[in-house]
């Protein structure tokens, strides 16, 4: 299994992302970090403690981390997730507490303990990684790997025109990763690539909803109010699932089928706030991150749906 540190700002996306590194059989999950992004802290430690629990892995520790953007108010999409970012289905309280190491220091001491043994994933702002990036130059080299749900490479945007809500909540966090990162070392999973190959269709939720398991019928509720958003702003055939299809790529990086190097930056500016700057001319600087463009759709929906048939709940 690969050992794993998953970074999250938990609202129903990032929850079935951490049904599939923890329930998966693929993933160690060591520790789960927590953000302010789709919903406030305190309301997305508590999600992730919930997500975990229906897991059946309410062991992982679970640490909160940066309680809003490096240096801009904190916007969450709560008008996407549900004012809980989990659907508002009136889900019961964890049964376990976070931990009261900060994020931040645990994304700094794991890998410091175990060198080049670590994955992280991001599913949410990178809050808590450019703060310890400021702390730590040379952090992204201690990790495996570092795979993050980030931006929009064509430049098709789901918080504005061309933004990314991940990238667009704290784009300074962005660029401080964007500095440290080499293709190597760092790789970005895209809404383009949740857009194009992670959209539940009627026939996928219908699906999920017939598996029966309490996995499965969670993973379904919660995305409950993402369906409508999916309905009414982006046009999708169903919503979409950007955090899972990510954490899939780290689990099963054979699903990518076709991915780039290129040297990328993010706008900070208010007009194209988050939008990435992605340079292609043969005069560019090296690239500094990989960008995977598209998945196995297929083995990605057969990987949800093999691991919410479990019985996880526990």
């Amino acid at each position: 299994m690969l050992p794993l540190i998953v970074d999250t700002d938990t609202g129903s996306d990032d929850a079935v992302a951490l049904l599939l590194a923890a329930a998966s059989g693929l993933g160690d999950v060591r520790a789960v970090t927590t953000v302010a992004g789709n919903v406030p802290l305190a309301t997305g430690t508590r999600n992730a403690l919930i997500s975990l629990q229906m897991a059946g892995r309410a062991d992982i520790p679970v640490h909160p981390g940066c309680e809003c953007p490096m240096s801009r108010t904190l916007s969450t999409a709560q008008q996407v997730h549900g004012d809980d970012g989990m659907g508002d289905i009136g889900l019961p309280e964890p049964e376990r507490a976070a931990q009261p190491e900060h994020a931040v220091d645990v994304l700094l001491d794991y890998p410091r303990r175990h060198p080049g043994e670590l994955t992280l994933v991001t599913l949410g702002p990178l809050t808590n990684l450019a703060v310890a990036l400021l702390r730590d130059r040379d952090l992204i080299g201690r990790y495996r790997h570092v795979y993050c749900m980030a931006g929009a490479a064509d430049m098709h945007g789901n918080i504005s025109a061309t933004a990314e809500f991940n990238v667009w909540a704290d784009p300074e966090a962005a660029r401080v990763v964007l500095e440290s990162a080499t293709p190597d070392q760092v790789t970005w999973i895209g809404w383009d690539v949740s857009r194009k190959d992670a959209v539940m269709t009627p026939a996928d939720q219908l699906w999920l909803e017939q598996l029966g398991t309490p996995m499965a019928t969670f993973a379904h509720r919660v995305n409950r109010t993402v369906a409508e958003w999916a309905r009414d702003v982006t046009g999708l055939s169903g919503y979409d699932l950007p955090d899972p299809v990510a954490m899939a790529v780290a689990l099963r990086p054979e699903l990518v089928l076709e991915q780039e190097q290129a040297h990328v930056d993010v706008a900070l500016g208010d007009e194209t706030r988050g939008q990435l700057i992605i340079d292609r001319r043969r005069s560019a600087p090296a690239p500094n991150l990989t960008l995977v463009r598209r998945v196995n759709e297929r083995g990605f929906k057969q990987l949800l749906f093999d691991t919410c048939a479990l019985e996880g709940d526990r």
